[in-house]
């Protein structure tokens, strides 16, 4: 596949909904030109307290210019709130991308990127479309629109918060174990919100392509978490895809010649999100 930009890329912040008059906004990233082009909803990671709509720029930019449209979300975060306030934002931005995305020469069919944290809301997201919970948030512009996913990209995901949460103590990771309480509060909310869990139950989900981006020797995502899934996910009739790469960073990866991994990792993901398209 051809590493170089296809795209001039356009890039604009628009306010998709407001809480006690605070504006939430969207950053998209528009390739210049006709369209129309593969869309997606980039969800960032952080542990599900730190991190904006900018965390994946370079990722967003990279996208973009190769010819998706990419509409990176703010989202509710501790201490502002926890579970499930930002699932509640992710399924009104995904309706909000469906009804808008004509506007910026982007498709009604929508995918989604996320990673650690953020790749853990939009499996989430996806097995759970309509869930009340989640979708209790009224989208201002009358549409026919739900927030089921037409695939979707996982990059090193949380899959399932309470084996990481139980994984944190047992390493001690304070810093995670923090993470973690402030944003579920009890481990009866990290099963209820975990994917493994869900999957491992007879409840209905839907169950898109998924892309599921692994990193070698992963401290923070253990891989017998991932496998799991991985799993079960196939054993429940989802089509799911799974690679690993060395040495690519956490948060705010810059897509670059100079490493390797990341062109791989971008080549992969592009070639699956047009796939996925309609």
């Amino acid at each position: 596949m051809e590493n170089n930009p296809e795209y001039e890329v356009d890039e604009r912040d628009i306010e998709y909904q407001r809480i006690a008059g605070k504006p939430w906004s969207v950053r998209i990233y528009r390739p210049k030109g006709a369209g129309p082009f593969p869309t997606i909803i980039d969800v960032h990671g952080g542990a599900w307290h730190n991190g904006d709509r900018t965390s994946n720029a370079g990722v967003d930019r990279a996208l973009a210019a190769r010819g998706v449209l990419v509409a990176a979300v703010d989202f509710r975060q501790p201490p502002e709130a926890g579970y499930p306030a930002s699932m509640c934002d992710i399924n009104l931005a995904t309706r909000w991308l469906k009804a808008h995305a004509a506007e910026f020469n982007g498709m009604t069919s929508v995918g989604a990127f996320g990673n650690s944290s953020g790749g853990h809301q939009v499996v989430l997201s996806a097995l759970r479309p309509r869930h009340g919970a989640y979708a209790a948030l009224r989208l201002a512009t009358p549409a026919e629109f739900d927030a089921r996913l037409a695939y979707v990209i996982a990059a090193w995901p949380v899959i399932c918060p309470l084996y990481r949460f139980r994984y944190a103590n047992e390493i001690n990771n304070q810093e995670h174990i923090k993470a973690h309480i402030e944003f579920w509060g009890t481990e009866a909310a990290m099963s209820e919100g975990s994917p493994q869990t869900i999957l491992d139950s007879d409840e209905q989900v839907e169950l898109p392509p998924l892309f599921m981006g692994l990193k070698a020797n992963d401290k923070n995502h253990p891989l017998p978490m991932q496998e799991r899934f991985i799993a079960s996910y196939r054993k429940r009739g989802g089509a799911i895809e799974a690679h690993t790469f060395e040495g690519l960073p956490e948060h705010r990866m810059v897509p670059s010649p100079d490493k390797p991994e990341t062109m791989r990792f971008m080549d992969l993901v592009t070639a699956f999100i047009r796939r996925h398209s309609a």
